[in-house]
């Protein structure tokens, strides 16, 4: 028989003997370790949902000091500006997604002489590092926009400013003088995208001077142009977010504003009304970059100078 030594069989422990226990440890032991493993499991998704929603409100926050931030910089946008022969509106975009707030930024100031200046910028980058460089450059711009000086020669300074003082950063900005008397419109960028001008249904890009990006080099000068308005003219100003998507570059997004500034009409006539047609016509704010559009219409054909 098997198991017998000798004829004998071997004897049974007892059923509440010592040796009954280890018969049945291994099962409570996988049993107290799956436990554990699942509670450590679940505690360590706990800890990375409460680290994840903490991160979204980190973004949530900066996004509203971000925007309280530029508010507080940048003019309001909503009201036009009545000057002689034209008026002046602004629409702002930000950002539709929460991290993608960049440093765009625009101005429509007065000269002492009664011209106004008018530009349109962007810094390099997204968040507050960015808003806090457009500060500096926007109000270093109109200041020394009241010397009078020409729009190259005020980028020309600003390039000086950006190359000594705002470390690994550049910026694009196309500015200029608009004399309502004249009608005159004379203007300077630096690697940025030209004015649009729609007139008596028509619409072209201005041929843009030349101008390298703010921070690149101290070794190249700007280039002036200048071009005459008339009575119904539209110019439009913009930074890229406009113009630009990640489904499509910078050519094709103008293109297309020049087909919608056609089809919908964009005229002074009811200038903030054909901005908001234009925008929608392009489809909509961008989600991941600022949209700034400035518009200056010019409304009536009173007397000029020569």
């Amino acid at each position: 028989m098997v198991g017998v030594v000798g004829g004998a069989k071997p004897a049974l422990p007892p059923a509440d003997g010592p040796d009954v226990a280890p018969v049945a440890a291994p099962v409570g032991g996988r049993w107290w370790a799956e436990l554990v493993v699942g509670e450590s499991r679940r505690q360590a998704l706990e800890a990375r949902e409460r680290a994840a929603e903490e991160r979204r409100e980190e973004r949530r926050e900066e996004r509203r000091v971000t925007l309280a931030l530029r508010e507080a910089i940048l003019p309001e946008p909503g009201a036009s500006i009545e000057l002689p022969y034209a008026r002046i509106a602004v629409r702002y975009v930000p950002a539709g997604r929460e991290s993608s707030l960049g440093g765009d930024w625009y101005d429509a100031a007065p000269l002492p002489d009664g011209r106004m200046f008018l530009a349109v910028g962007d810094v390099s980058g997204h968040g507050l590092p960015a808003i806090a460089e457009m500060a500096q450059l926007r109000h270093a711009l109109l200041g020394l926009s009241m010397t009078g000086a020409s729009p190259g020669l005020l980028l020309s300074w600003l390039n000086t400013l950006v190359l000594t003082r705002l470390d690994d950063t550049t910026a694009t900005a196309v500015c200029g003088h608009f004399d309502p008397a004249s009608r005159l419109f004379t203007w300077a960028q630096a690697g940025h995208p030209a004015p649009i001008l729609v007139r008596r249904g028509g619409v072209r890009q201005l041929g843009a001077p030349r101008g390298v990006v703010l921070g690149a080099t101290s070794s190249l000068p700007y280039g002036v142009a200048d071009v005459r308005l008339e009575p119904g003219d539209l110019l439009l100003m913009f930074t890229d977010g406009l113009v630009e998507r990640r489904s499509r570059d910078i050519e094709a997004g103008v293109s297309l504003v020049m087909r919608a500034a056609a089809s919908t009409g964009a005229t002074g006539a009811d200038l903030d009304a054909s901005l908001d047609r234009l925008l929608e016509a392009i489809g909509g704010p961008n989600p991941e970059d600022d949209t700034c559009l400035l518009a200056v219409a010019v409304t009536g054909d009173g007397p000029r100078t020569a």
